[in-house]
């Protein structure tokens, strides 16, 4: 029912302002002016996978439009814990009960750029979801820029799944897999495939990671293996007014808010799934630390992943803890950069070490490692969260890691050079969009290197792209 008020909502707030367009209520962008956009995202609870795409769509699009022609807005619902991020763009406070802001916001700005990875889908919250096609919806009612960048679509419960397809129709979508894009075709919602935004971005140099880990005990000799956990079986988070109610009232579900109206999943069922999960993780870290001389690590991606960290530390006592609580985004990828292994149910703690050439496998408890991982050719290399043999199959994976790290290694070296370029692509669609919407931008012209396309590459990737690039593209910019 909550779900539905919320749909209904937004829903009706998108409708308003067409209704108001139409009556002349609104004002697009005009020559001369900065083009100024929303970027919609899930930021300020210190996810990193969250911030790294937003932090290098920002910079990519910044870009290609030219730093001189564009104001960026950014949302997030903790200026604390986006402090130093996001150079050059506004931070705007996103509160839990978003419909009125998102009315006010979408209107002050020329356009939205909806930036979360996990965009069109169930799986995590409905809430999330209704707030990406609420702003795609409610820039496109007034015929502006309306863009979704580097999403993934997934399962949709009915509900979301036609609001989605009524309201993102006039918007464009450029996805990060294939099997997003085919999904949204089916839902006549115009799309393109492109790729995740976080491959160009550039943490805190190795020597930061060093220092890091001598301090978290490290013998700056041995190997490094990271172990990415998560709770997976807590989402998806729903609003409850009711459950809300209770916990003020009586402190009912207190255990399982997540803030305000919104809940976790919760039960016996829960508990048990997840001892499953932290018992796999440990049978197979524990094995495999009496074969090989690693020093491991645990690494909370995002805040509430430190509640499956300290699970794990409780059975293997002295392994650090390092949480995103504690470090920047631009700390923690320097550290994982710094591994020689890892293990991960976070997919961007996957992509974000993969330039670093860190070998790695995945516990997935959805698509996007899936997805990745055959990308890579690495199918043999994950796992499903709920799997019944978890821990043996765990330790096998983590063996082949150790087998073939040079043929692993180079597989990912072409993945990353892959996804840079489709990332290159994103960009002239995007182009392609402006120029459709406010055909007097000022975009550039002329003949350009793919790479041209992308915000300025880090040493590491122009040499990863000197490897790997076997043909180089040529793009003709102002089609």
């Amino acid at each position: 029912m909550t779900d539905f008020l919320l749909v209904a909502w937004v829903s009706a707030l998108i409708e308003i302002r067409r209704f108001g367009w139409m009556f002349g209520l609104g004002r697009r962008w005009t020559p001369g002016e900065k083009l100024k956009l929303l970027f919609a995202g899930y930021n300020g609870t210190r996810n990193t996978g969250s911030d790294v795409r937003v932090q290098e769509t920002l910079r990519q699009l910044r870009h290609v439009l030219g730093a001189d022609h564009v104001e960026f807005s950014v949302m997030t619902q903790n200026f604390e814990r986006t402090r130093g991020y996001f150079d050059g763009a506004r931070q705007v406070y996103l509160p839990d009960v978003y419909p009125p802001f998102l009315f006010r916001e979408v209107h002050a700005n020329h356009g939205v750029v909806a930036c979360e990875g996990s965009m069109f889908k169930s799986k995590f919250a409905n809430a999330l979801t209704t707030m990406m096609i609420g702003s795609l919806g409610l820039a496109s009612a007034q015929n502006k820029l309306s863009v979704a960048y580097a999403g993934d679509a997934g399962h949709m419960d009915d509900l979301i799944q036609r609001m989605c397809a009524r309201y993102t129709r006039e918007s464009l979508v450029v996805t990060r897999s294939l099997e997003s894009q085919q999904l949204l075709t089916s839902l006549g919602v115009p799309n393109e495939l492109g790729a995740d935004t976080a491959w160009t971005f550039e943490p805190h140099p190795p020597e930061y990671a060093r220092a890091a880990l001598i301090r978290a005990g490290w013998d700056a000799k041995t190997p490094v293996l990271a172990l990415c956990p998560i709770h997976p079986f807590v989402w998806p988070v729903r609003a409850s007014i009711a459950k809300y109610l209770a916990a003020a009232t009586s402190g009912a579900y207190k255990a399982s808010q997540y803030r305000t109206v919104y809940f976790f999943e919760s039960g016996a069922e829960v508990d048990r799934k997840f001892k499953h999960y932290i018992g796999g993780y440990v049978h197979a870290t524990k094995a495999f630390l009496q074969r090989h001389n690693v020093f491991p690590i645990l690494v909370a991606m995002e805040r509430l992943d430190a509640v499956a960290c300290r699970a794990i530390e409780h059975e293997i006592p002295g392994t650090p803890v390092l949480t995103s609580d504690d470090f920047d985004m631009f700390e923690l990828v320097s550290i994982l950069r710094a591994c020689t292994y890892m293990v991960s149910s976070r997919y961007h703690g996957i992509v974000t070490c993969m330039p670093a050439g860190v070998v790695s496998a995945g516990v997935t408890m959805d698509e996007r490692i899936r997805n990745l991982m055959r990308e890579r050719g690495h199918q043999h290399l994950v796992l499903t969260v709920d799997d019944p043999d978890l821990g043996p199959k765990l330790l096998e994976v983590m063996e082949r890691l150790v087998l073939e790290p040079d043929a692993i290694r180079d597989s990912i070296g072409r993945t990353v050079v892959a996804n840079l370029k489709a990332m290159s692509r994103m960009a002239g669609f995007f182009e392609d969009e402006v120029r459709k919407t406010y055909p007097e931008f000022p975009l550039r012209r002329g003949v350009m290197s793919w790479e041209d396309n992308l915000p300025p590459l880090s040493d590491h990737l122009r040499k990863l792209v000197e490897t790997y690039d076997s043909a180089p593209a040529v793009l003709a910019a102002g089609r």
